[in-house]
């Protein structure tokens, strides 16, 4: 009988070094005679810089170096994805600003010296004029005529307007003739992603051939690499980018900034080594933010409860520049998950991406998919009170039925599997539904506010294919490739393109190889993260690295079992079809007694002593893997809340995750990413948010000011699942780093609300926190 490794809870392999220190970041980095980067930044949120004085800081102990922007030769930082018919503006974003800043901590000058004191010393002597202009942070504001404007030649500061419709006239016809019309402005507040390890880089540059190393915290080191070689005209082959250890992301280093570009350019004019890292305050200020959207969204329906329609106008603030990856999070990542679990026969999203003075925005866990499931579930309630309707009955009777291979939604996309009933009857069921909405009649006899949120979910997530990133605008590939080789001795190393940094892939990848070829997880090494090493792979973000590099590795494994069947065929005298493979063993049907292991085919495929008539020495294995769609993981959350209204503090009492993201590899990583996910979703919800005053300052600009969650903050989550293979996945595997995000922010908030409707409450502000669940009660008529 096959033991299975696959499906196994084994421990992380990457976690002893990670919890005892012994991981080497990019600021642990040393290098003899390196220079150290500090940058100075703008204090201003818009303002034209009238002079910079840095003669003061050229004299300062230990500074080699002063640049301001009209130094630096170096291209505009790019943004990579431009998505099409859109009327988008890509206004330069200039490494250093020459003659314009355009949010607080937008870069002006950098200061390299022998120390990172003396560089931080010497940047405040750098004398920066400034003559102020008004700023302007809320994006929907920033599109009005009097508004200021951020870029000359781009009117009303609409970076581009984007439309997804299933029929615009079929639409409006749908919520003209609807029997019941429910609205909403939603407000996404901005995000801070708050990694372990903010940024860092560090550069080396050999003038005698012509090659750079750049050593920086990044999800995606082969577009790093891309990116920086176009900005610095160096060809891919002479620049190495290595990432081993990222520190965290969240979607926060997929972005190529102006502060590693200028730490690579600094180190090839100095001809020294010159290293960067941001401070944590730096951090918030520069670093991309997530979310800000303003959204206006409207569900047509039926008496009866059918759900016809859903529209939705969005303006999304880009910030001051448009990101690597800016423009696809509120349109392609957001428009079209409108449908999320429904039989909407239409949908519609206008998407406005909006220039203002503030951080620009990227990807953050979810990416523009926890804004949509949002307004989707924020409106299924909202109708469900409206009809007078259980909001689980009334999404019971809408949702898509069970499928297996394939459902068009009125979106346009075709999602790969789903069988939604069986997620939210199992989670009701762990939640105790029917109980828990008796118990709430007696609590509230008691004066006390209990309330309950159910979500339903899908997500797009295994970002692929090429095609269709070509077709949105995103100028790259989004294919994975691997290489897997097996030495003599039976030790294998598996190099990919993707970058993992917390998600478990080097554990779940050696599973994957280990159930298909049979060698102990124990030698199986996963390689990444260095471009020199590894094969050319577009990174890891949106949960696309166990469905896209994971379906590239059991590919290359499976060439290698076939090879090997044909060479144990070939030793054991017997046909190929006779062969079988059990437990790292090759034998001939019937007779596991005489066999030849893995490691024995390893050995012999490595010194070809005896190999059949024209196959190759050695035991090696790439493959290229373009997925033919996306995945489409999905379950259900429930949430149970109890608000004191003397103090409006929340409790949240219970959190159910039923999630089902296809086979598990290893459900304690599964487990562990939903963990995550639920809390950085629930931390939207409550405790999160980054907030400017009206001159563009950030309010929120330390951990002192920014409430990262804890622990107890929360309560022990129960978790569940389904098993819905995706049918076109190798292993029927899908995504899940982002569905706990994706999922858990509305789910409480709706819960926060269901527990208020007796005073009337019907919308509050995220953060939902005590202050204003406090006011909003005191408005709707107090306590």
């Amino acid at each position: 009988m096959s033991t299975r490794i696959f499906g196994s809870g084994i421990k992380r392999r990457e976690d002893p070094r990670l919890i005892t220190g012994k991981a080497l970041y990019t600021d642990d980095m040393v290098l003899p005679g390196t220079l150290h980067m500090a940058v100075v930044r703008s204090p201003h949120a818009h303002a034209r810089i009238m002079n910079i004085d840095v003669e003061a800081a050229r004299k300062a102990p230990g500074v080699a170096a002063v640049y301001t922007g009209k130094d630096v030769d170096c291209a505009p930082v790019p943004c990579a994805w431009l998505v099409p018919d859109s009327d988008l503006k890509t206004p330069d974003h200039p490494a250093l600003a020459t003659r314009k800043v355009r949010y607080v901590g937008d870069a002006v000058a950098v200061v390299l010296a022998e120390n990172r004191y003396q560089a931080e010393d010497a940047a405040d002597l750098v004398e920066v004029e400034y003559k102020p202009l008004q700023p302007i942070i809320d994006p929907e504001k920033a599109t009005q005529d009097d508004a200021p404007r951020v870029h000359g030649g781009v009117r009303n500061n609409i970076a581009f307007r984007w439309v997804a419709s299933s029929g615009d006239e079929e639409i409006e016809k749908a919520f003209q003739e609807a029997d019941v019309v429910v609205s909403e402005r939603i407000v996404q507040q901005r995000l801070l992603p708050t990694a372990m390890e903010p940024r860092a880089a560090m550069a080396q540059y050999n003038e005698a051939s012509g090659e750079m190393t750049v050593w920086c915290s990044s999800q995606n080191p082969h577009i790093h690499r891309h990116a920086m070689g176009l900005v610095l005209e160096i060809p891919d082959h002479k620049l190495r980018v290595v990432a081993e250890e990222v520190g965290g992301g969240f979607g926060s280093k997929i972005p190529v900034y102006a502060d590693e570009i200028l730490v690579a350019w600094a180190a090839r004019k100095l001809g020294r080594p010159v290293k960067w890292t941001e401070t944590r305050s730096e951090n918030y200020l520069a670093t991309i933010h997530g979310r800000d959207h303003v959204e206006y969204v409207d569900l047509a329906a039926k008496k009866d409860g059918t759900m016809v329609a859903i529209r939705g106008k969005v303006y999304a603030g880009m910030g001051a520049y448009l990101s690597t990856a800016g423009p696809g999070v509120p349109t392609i990542l957001h428009g079209l998950m409108y449908s999320n679990v429904y039989r909407f026969e239409h949908a519609r999203c206008e998407s406005i991406g909006v220039f203002t003075t503030a951080t620009p925005t990227d990807a953050y866990r979810g990416a523009g998919r926890p804004e949509a499931i949002f307004l989707v579930e924020r409106l299924v309630d909202k109708l469900a009170a409206q009809l007078d309707m259980d909001p689980v009955e009334l999404r019971r009777k809408n949702l898509i039925p069970p499928f297996e291979d394939g459902y068009d939604v009125a979106t346009g996309l075709t999602y790969d599997s789903g069988n939604y009933q069986a997620t939210l009857d199992k989670a009701l069921q762990k939640a105790g539904y029917e109980d828990f909405r008796q118990m709430q009649k007696e609590a509230r006899q008691e004066g006390r506010l209990v309330g309950i949120g159910v979500t339903t979910y899908a997500e797009i997530c295994g970002l692929g294919p090429s095609q269709v990133a070509g077709a949105t605008g995103f100028q790259g590939g989004l294919w994975e490739s691997c290489i897997v080789r097996v030495s003599a001795t039976g030790k294998v190393q598996v190099m990919i393109g993707s970058n993992p940094h917390g998600q478990g892939e080097e554990t779940t990848f050696a599973q994957i190889v280990s159930q298909e070829l049979g060698f102990p997880v124990e030698d199986i090494e996963v390689v990444h993260g260095d471009t020199d090493r590894t094969p050319m792979g577009w990174g890891t973000y949106g949960s696309r690295t166990t469905p896209v590099s994971g379906a590239a590795l059991a590919l290359a494994t499976r060439k290698l079992k076939e090879k090997c069947k044909a060479l144990a065929a070939h030793l054991l005298e017997a046909a190929q079809d006779d062969i079988v493979y059990e437990d790292g063993k090759f034998f001939v049907k019937g007779s596991p007694d005489e066999h030849k292991t893995i490691q024995d085919l390893a050995l012999m495929a490595t010194v070809a002593w005896d190999l059949p008539e024209g196959m190759d020495p050695g035991l090696e294995a790439s493959q290229f893997y373009d997925p033919p769609n996306f995945v489409y993981p999905f379950g259900c959350h429930i949430a149970v809340v109890e608000v004191e209204a003397e103090t409006g503090h929340i409790e949240l009492k219970r959190y159910i995750a039923v999630d089902d993201c296809g086979p598990q590899i290893n459900p304690v990583i599964v487990a562990g990413q939903v963990h995550g996910g639920v809390v950085q979703g629930i931390g939207q919800t409550l405790f999160e948010g980054a907030f400017y005053d009206e001159q563009g300052q950030l309010l929120t600009g330390s951990m002192m000011d920014y409430t990262v969650p804890r622990a107890d903050m929360f309560p022990q989550l129960e978790l569940d699942h389904t098993e819905t293979p995706s049918p076109h996945h190798p292993l029927g595997v899908k995504g899940v780093g982002e569905t706990g995000t994706i999922a858990s922010t509305v789910t409480v908030y709706n819960a926060v609300i269901d527990a208020l409707r007796p005073l009337g409450v019907e919308q509050i502000d995220m953060p939902m926190t005590p202050p204003r669940v406090w006011k909003a009660i005191q408005q709707a008529g107090g306590s």
